[in-house]
């Protein structure tokens, strides 16, 4: 089957691939886009990794091709993987000679040898990533469809090209890659695929966290994440890469009282998070944001279900899950770390009266990540009393109305105390002590709290008011 001409010239017209289709029929090499960007081709999806197989080596006509672009392009060779990688302006091509696979049991590293084009769609992973097109100049556009994948993708369909079971043994990171296509397309996963996963669900401890991470990220990043998380649940994968999370389902009814399904709630918190914001650690901070409701569960015959400082000690078992799936140990993990602890206190404000000085201490604590915090809390309504919800949500808009307020006029966010530590020491004489960090915090809550305005005279003479009270006497004026 050829390909219609107008995706031709649209996917393949540019002068790349007629660059790469001389190149290959030059040296007799059979030539093939495969995976990918084919796939994305048919969902009109765009698409700048293209990867090229060849019936011989892939390492040649890399090098050849990247002869011809000159210094602009960048190239590497990875040897031991037979794989060469060129990137040109926006395009990223990667290079591979067509090859069989056979794997161990305990690794996903398969051993390599030369094979031709079927053995190559054999390996692939799923119908839909097993399409190839023909880049040589006397079949150019040929599309070959050993599986079906065209019909796949029409019908919304994940499956395997093989036995599934072989396949997610063979590779047990397949497992996580069918769910995070299944998410990112909105496509379903055949049942006889699905079940193989959850059969083989026990060959993902083979795969490290970094890998594992990976996929989850992309899953993140889908229009409604929620959809992998499930799918991960029903498989039993999640339990496995992600206890946390599956601690959070269920539902404990004391005294015929129950908390809602916090694992559900997530999932929610989540999805209209995602609506709002495309930043990944943002949802990151939405996944993770109950995380401690389970070790902080209790039940109080007055209070009913409590889930106290789950904020705080959510916080704490950031780092440890971000350590344990190799995510970045940088301002990444701290900026989720910091949405986690403070994901209570816009909601207190929200469904109490809103006064200036909470307001101002919010503003103190979330410095610059003050706009995601409130995205993220107006994400946590997933009450089903309408009216609650649009009672929080207008006291959400006051408190947003405050914090610009206040900003403008206090100059609170980030901010520090007008006067230093060494402004006291050179006042009262004193050297670095416990009087001096006192003085301190006295003028900070003085100004969160709105009895002096963030201005410098104003906290320096409320330093000698609190100092007099101390019975310090100045040595020399600064003002």
């Amino acid at each position: 089957m050829k390909l219609d001409e107008s995706l031709l010239q649209h996917y393949f017209g540019g002068p790349l691939f007629a660059l790469l289709t001389r190149l290959a029929d030059e040296r007799g090499l059979p030539c093939y886009v495969v995976g990918g960007y084919v796939r994305d081709m048919f969902l009109k999806r765009p698409s700048k990794d293209i990867d090229i197989v060849t019936v011989g080596s892939g390492i040649e006509l890399a090098r050849a091709f990247v002869g011809q672009l000159g210094r602009q392009a960048s190239f590497a060779v990875y040897s031991n993987f037979g794989t060469a990688q060129v990137k040109y302006q926006e395009h990223e091509f990667e290079f591979v000679g067509a090859r069989r696979e056979s794997y161990s049991h305990d690794s996903r590293k398969p051993v390599v040898e030369d094979g031709t084009l079927a053995d190559d769609q054999n390996r692939r992973d799923f119908t839909i990533n097993a399409l190839a097109v023909c880049l040589n100049a006397e079949h150019f556009g040929e599309l070959v469809d050993s599986f079906g994948g065209v019909a796949d993708l029409q019908t919304g369909l994940i499956r395997t090209p093989l036995d599934p079971d072989i396949t997610f043994s063979d590779d047990p990171l397949r497992m996580m890659r069918a769910i995070r296509f299944a998410t990112q397309l909105d496509f379903k996963i055949v049942n006889e695929t699905f079940e193989a996963i959850a059969r083989n669900r026990e060959r993902i401890r083979i795969i490290s966290g970094e890998r594992i991470a990976e996929e989850l990220n992309k899953m993140m990043m889908a229009p409604r994440p929620s959809t992998g998380f499930l799918l991960l649940d029903r498989c039993g994968l999640l339990e496995i890469i992600f206890p946390e999370l599956t601690a959070l389902k269920g539902v404990e009814t004391v005294e015929g009282h129950g908390h809602k399904d916090n694992f559900y709630h997530t999932l929610k918190v989540l999805d209209q998070l995602a609506v709002k914001s495309d930043s990944l650690w943002l949802r990151w901070a939405a996944l993770l944001h109950d995380i401690a409701k389970p070790v902080t569960k209790r039940y109080d015959s007055k209070l009913g279900w409590t889930f106290h400082n789950h904020n705080y000690i959510g916080s704490r078992m950031v780092p440890k899950i971000f350590r344990r799936l190799r995510l970045p140990m940088n301002e990444k993990m701290r900026f989720v770390k910091k949405m986690v602890d403070l994901h209570m206190r816009p909601i207190v404000l929200a469904e109490d009266e809103v006064t200036d000085s909470a307001v101002r201490r919010l503003l103190f604590d979330a410095g610059d990540d003050i706009d995601s915090l409130m995205t993220l809390c107006e994400a946590d309504i997933t009450s089903k009393n309408p009216e609650k919800v649009r009672r929080i949500l207008r006291n959400f808009a006051l408190v947003r109305t405050k914090l610009q307020d206040l900003e403008e006029r206090d100059r609170i966010r980030n901010f520090q105390p007008p006067v230093t530590g060494e402004m006291i020491m050179e006042t009262f004489g004193l050297s670095p002590c416990r009087t001096v960090g006192e003085i301190k915090a006295a003028i900070k809550e003085a100004i969160l709290e709105g009895i002096i305005p963030n201005e410098s005279e104003a906290a320096y003479r409320y330093m000698l008011q609190v100092a007099g009270e101390k019975g310090l006497t100045p040595v020399k004026l600064l003002r």
